[in-house]
């Protein structure tokens, strides 16, 4: 296995300030475009496989793809081809950039189980202030571990009949869950993308015209790797009026910011919620509704009853995770500070640790807006700076389907607290507004709770055995 693993030919990109584009070759005899090509023939001729296998092997996938993929435009044929792609080394920020798109399959690295004190932060700006703002925020995060450790140990003691190296893991979880907020959007993460060869055709039209440099220096690389791989399937033409509207478009719909305060924007409790369900639709699917098991989805058609719109604000590693549910539309916020910092954060430290805090946050704040106001450094690179664990504005619009999958999945006790809170809100005003249609929702009812299998969630490399 060694041997044959070490003959594949990798593609890599070095990206110009660290980090780099992985096109990962997986060995295989009939690759992305060949795969293709088969699935192409078939839907024209009844011959079936084996011929089609023949063709490939007599003329290859080459010039098929050329003609019929990129030349004719038949972009179905697109679909047919999976790539996987890996990102290192890149900040939150490109890594959301990435995932903002509703057909992404793939996995990021998590800031619940990773120790994140030695990863790189990126810096654009590159002046003394600039790094000396993130290296605050990487103290702070280093510091704060074992006095936090101790006192999680102290609030949560191990009880005799819970194995100590899962509740130790479980501990850990929970001190990077707090931790977590404290770290700067330009962290860097790892990510993985699996795709076709359609939809990263797609997603590079707006990638190469995204506002922050550091995403348009991953779609060249992506776009680099693919080019001398797959170089018919990446020969479409670009032309300027096209680019000239995705550049115009993400610069004036890339990130969401609501205008004027939270109390301006939101409800008085911080959570909004419409609904423009057609009740003559939603009338027609009470069995649906009312005899739905546990861990069962809905029939995706109820979608066709209409969409329920949430808004509230949340913290930004809170929205990481809520992100990942590509059933429902939610528009990239702009973190910045104006919304304040998530009190979970804080609260959930020992006291002195708070007053350090506190302190930090006054000062990064004040450095922040130093940097914008009298460097003018705009809003989207500040974002590099700025911690996750402050707030920034949510939307989230879909229909019931996948609505419920969402509330079902992150009103459980092991999901970040910040979120499990707004899950149970959405959870609460679907079975207000749709339980006389028959809605039942199947929701984790135990409380908010420190649960010791957070300690088994967690993916790791069993010990071979000799």
């Amino acid at each position: 296995m060694k041997s044959s693993l070490s003959t594949l030919n990798h593609l890599e990109y070095l990206l110009p300030d660290g980090g780099k584009v992985i096109l990962l070759d997986n060995g295989a005899i009939i690759d992305a475009e060949a795969g293709a090509m088969l699935q192409a023939l078939h839907s024209r001729s009844a011959k079936g496989i084996e011929d089609h296998l023949f063709i490939l092997e007599e003329r290859g996938a080459e010039k098929f793809m050329e003609s019929f993929y990129v030349g004719y435009g038949h972009k179905s044929i697109g679909d047919c081809g999976s790539i996987d792609i890996f990102i290192e080394g890149v900040s939150m920020l490109a890594a959301k950039a990435i995932q903002d798109n509703q057909l992404y399959c793939g996995q990021e690295a998590s800031t619940r189980y990773i120790d994140f004190a030695a990863q790189e932060f990126r810096d654009p700006i590159g002046t003394q202030l600039s790094g000396e703002i993130l290296e605050t925020w990487r103290t702070f995060y280093v510091d704060s571990k074992e006095e936090l450790l101790a006192h999680l140990r102290a609030q949560f003691p191990r009880k005799e009949t819970e194995n100590e190296a899962t509740y130790e893991k479980a501990i850990a979880a929970r001190s990077f869950d707090i931790l977590r907020g404290f770290l700067p959007a330009g962290a860097t993460t790892n990510l993985a993308w699996h795709t076709n060869l359609r939809q990263v055709a797609d997603n590079l039209c707006w990638l190469r015209n995204h506002p922050l440099q550091e995403v348009r220096d991953v779609a060249t690389g992506i776009q680099a790797v693919l080019v001398k791989h797959y170089p018919s399937s990446f020969s479409h033409k670009t032309y300027p009026a096209s680019e000239e509207y995705y550049a115009e478009m993400m610069r004036e719909y890339k990130y969401f910011e609501s205008k004027g305060s939270i109390a301006d924007f939101y409800s008085p409790d911080g959570f909004y919620a419409e609904s423009q369900i057609s009740v003559n639709y939603i009338s027609r699917y009470r069995k649906a509704l009312e005899s739905r098991p546990p861990k069962t989805d809905l029939p995706k058609i109820l979608s066709e009853c209409g969409n329920i719109y949430f808004s509230f604000p949340l913290d930004f590693g809170s929205f990481r995770d809520i992100q990942r549910h590509r059933a429902v539309t939610q528009q990239m916020p702009l973190l910045g500070t104006q919304y304040g910092f998530e009190r979970w954060y804080l609260c959930e430290l020992p006291e002195v640790l708070q007053l350090r805090a506190a302190k930090l946050l006054g000062d990064q704040s004040r450095a922040l807006s130093f940097l914008e106001l009298d460097i003018g450094i705009n809003k989207e690179v500040l974002q590099y700076y700025t911690a996750m664990g402050y707030r920034i504005p949510n939307r989230v619009t879909g229909g019931l389907p996948a609505l419920v999958y969402l509330v079902e999945l992150r009103a459980t006790r092991f999901v970040h607290p910040t979120l499990r809170r707004r899950a149970k809100q959405m959870a609460e005003f679907l079975q207000n507004a749709f339980g006389k249609y028959g809605l039942v929702l199947h929701l984790d009812q135990d409380p908010d709770r420190f649960d010791v299998k957070r300690g088994e969630h967690d993916i790791q490399l069993k010990q071979s055995v000799s």
